[in-house]
């Protein structure tokens, strides 16, 4: 038999959203839904699987814990690139590593739904509401402000041109940014300073890796206007996550809206779970049904091709040309 472990299925859907019926008889699924961050506890889980699914970063699969799965023999990632995991070592290890698409729609559409219930302070006014108040908070308009926009691949061209509908101004910078990209996306390249010395909401949306790590420090958060919302649904290490918490703190800017974070799950006692100026949510950019069905089919679909001597959607295909390729028997 072949074992396969599907990992942080928090909302226990794997199994009914992936079509797993692809896979051979002689495999056996099993699907977890708690998190573990222990490494012995995930070796101890893990030893006997050669094929491993992990949901995006969820779990990360550095050297220290690939060296300890001598029977892995395929890691999936959902999505078609993973920070925490260590490719360059699963490649010497002789480990494929295989991902999937996802949908492209899901990020953008949140983070304008995180906007919304930040400026508006839905989430607050819902409460209050049940509760028996009325009408206790106000909240700006976003017609007429600036959207400063950090990153503008698809993700970020896409709340471009949310902001755009609502008439807002679009401002935008990342390291590779032209101006002639920028004015294809109905935005205004500027400096990195000056986005966010003008914008009223800043929005962060470039990939996290070596060169974006940290990429928004104190420095650039100093700068935000004290009526400035900022957002983040890319991945917390980008920005410092102690600095934006100083700033919320001091009440130096309006409010923050963040679906991300530099631990995750977000630990219970973590200050951003008690401040009164922000909207959090648990990493839900990419969490719809519709994404869920097309990473855990493909996910089953990279399975199926592996069992058969077929690699879809290598993401260290250089392993193939390894002599130490693991392969199941």
């Amino acid at each position: 038999m072949v074992k396969v472990a599907v990992l942080d299925d928090y909302q226990g859907v794997a199994r009914d959203l992936g079509d797993w019926s692809i896979l051979p008889p002689d495999v056996e699924l099993y699907t977890f839904q708690d998190h573990l961050t222990d490494e012995d506890m995930l070796v101890e889980r893990l030893i006997g699987f050669e094929i491993v699914v992990g949901m995006r970063e969820r779990t990360p699969f550095p050297k220290s814990l690939l060296e300890r799965l001598p029977a892995l023999k395929l890691l999936i990632t959902t999505g078609m690139a993973n920070a925490s995991f260590d490719l360059d070592v699963a490649t010497d290890l002789g480990i494929l590593v295989a991902g999937t698409s996802n949908l492209g729609n899901t990020t953008g559409e949140l983070t304008w739904g995180l906007m919304m219930a930040l400026t508006r302070r839905i989430a607050e006014e819902d409460k209050a509401t049940r509760t028996g108040q009325w009408q206790t908070t106000i909240g700006p308009s976003l017609e007429g402000k600036t959207l400063g926009l950090l990153g503008l691949g698809r993700i970020g061209s896409q709340v471009a041109g949310y902001g755009r509908a609502f008439q807002m101004s679009v401002i935008a910078w990342s390291q590779n940014l032209t101006s002639d990209r920028a004015a294809e996306c109905g935005a205004t390249l500027v400096s990195k300073e000056e986005l966010f010395t003008k914008a009223d909401v800043v929005s962060i949306h470039v990939r996290l890796s070596e060169r974006t790590k940290g990429l928004v420090t104190s420095q650039e958060l100093s700068l935000m206007k004290p009526s400035a919302y900022f957002v983040n649904t890319s991945r917390g290490p980008i920005v410092d996550e102690s600095a934006l918490i100083d700033l919320l703190r001091r009440k130096a800017i309006a409010g923050a809206a963040l679906d991300v974070f530099d631990e995750e799950p977000l630990p219970l006692n973590h200050p951003l779970r008690h401040m009164e100026n922000t909207v959090i949510t648990p990493h839900l950019g990419y969490v719809t049904t519709e994404s869920y069905q097309v990473m855990y089919s493909e996910a089953a679909q990279d399975i199926q091709a592996f069992l058969s001597g077929q690699f879809t959607r290598a993401l260290n295909p250089a392993v193939l040309k390894y002599p130490n390729l693991r392969r199941v028997k």
